[in-house]
């Protein structure tokens, strides 16, 4: 099982939906990416930093799904980066309400030794240049660096940006923010402008219409899951994300053919995340529940049909 490396941000959000709303709850693109990765019993590690008002007890948690968290950064007298959002009633788009950076906006991650060779680096959503800092202190080309970033970035460190994606093998990104990097409206065109600034291979999420992975030619596409109830869509896509990379740290293959299978995983993943509030559901999973659910997706993609 290769090492899995996760960078990406630790905090608190206060969520509202129109099913209701939270106060401080628990989540971070780390968090989620993290949380998701644990159900293949990966060697996992969180690059990250939090203030001192971040409970113990969610430490506690990390540790107990078996993620190291000894460069989770606790910053004495110091707050956690903080998110309020509020949903429209389509779930697709949202406000920000809130932002409070704290304890991030002076982040330098610090790799652990013992993971500066990891296989597998899962560059969660933060500003390229930490993105950059954590690259920089491998002490040897990971078999497979993956990108996840968002428009914030585009518009606000695109030069940076460009360096990061020019680094990495893999970009997950969602629809309007690859049309966005590449300047195309087509997602097929937009893959392969992408793929010229360097990765290899190119996620583009859509949200409840699914993902679509791109490898020069080659174009596989999975659906999501229908459910019958979205509560909260935050942290899907890392939570994705976090299925994609901890299923292919877990199998050591990082052929196309096996990135389909990672796709699937990290769709049937994001799939419980929408049902609950926050990291509720993505916490509180079972094997059992998650693998009855891959079966769905199984049922939902084969079919037999005869080419005449």
């Amino acid at each position: 099982m290769s090492k899995l490396l996760i960078v990406g941000s630790v905090a608190f959000d206060a969520i509202e939906t129109p099913f209701g709303k939270t106060d401080k709850i628990l989540g971070g693109a780390g968090t989620y990416i993290g949380l998701s990765a644990s159900y293949f019993n990966t060697s996992s590690a969180i690059v990250s930093v939090v203030g001192e008002d971040f409970p113990s007890e969610y430490i506690e948690m990390f540790q107990k799904k078996d993620i190291d968290t000894s460069a989770i950064e606790v910053v004495k007298g110091g707050k956690t980066f903080f998110w309020r959002g509020k949903y429209h009633n389509d779930l697709n788009s949202r406000d920000t309400l809130e932002t409070q950076l704290n304890v991030l906006a002076d982040f330098n991650p610090v790799v652990p030794d013992t993971y500066k060779d990891s296989e597998i680096v899962m560059l969660g959503n933060l500003h390229p240049l930490v993105q950059l800092s954590v690259l920089d202190q491998l002490t040897a080309k990971p078999k497979l660096a993956i990108l996840d970033t968002m428009n914030f970035w585009m518009d606000n460190a695109l030069e940076d940006l460009k360096k990061v994606i020019a680094r990495v093998d893999v970009i997950t990104i969602n629809d309007e923010e690859a049309r966005q990097l590449s300047g195309e409206y087509s997602l097929v065109r937009a893959a392969r402008v992408i793929a010229e600034m360097g990765p290899k291979y190119i996620v583009i999420k859509k949200g409840e219409h699914g993902a679509l992975l791109f490898h020069k030619e080659q174009v596989f596409f999975a659906p999501a899951l229908p459910l019958e109830e979205v509560f909260d869509p935050t942290g899907a896509g890392d939570t994705f994300a976090g299925g994609f990379s901890g299923y292919l740290a877990k199998t050591e293959d990082v052929s196309f053919d096996n990135m389909k299978k990672a796709v699937i995983h990290g769709s049937n993943l994001a799939s419980f995340c929408v049902e609950k509030f926050g990291t509720e559901r993505i916490q509180n999973l079972d094997k059992v529940e998650v693998y009855q659910r891959l079966q769905q997706f199984r049922e939902l993609t084969q079919f037999e049909i005869e080419l005449a």
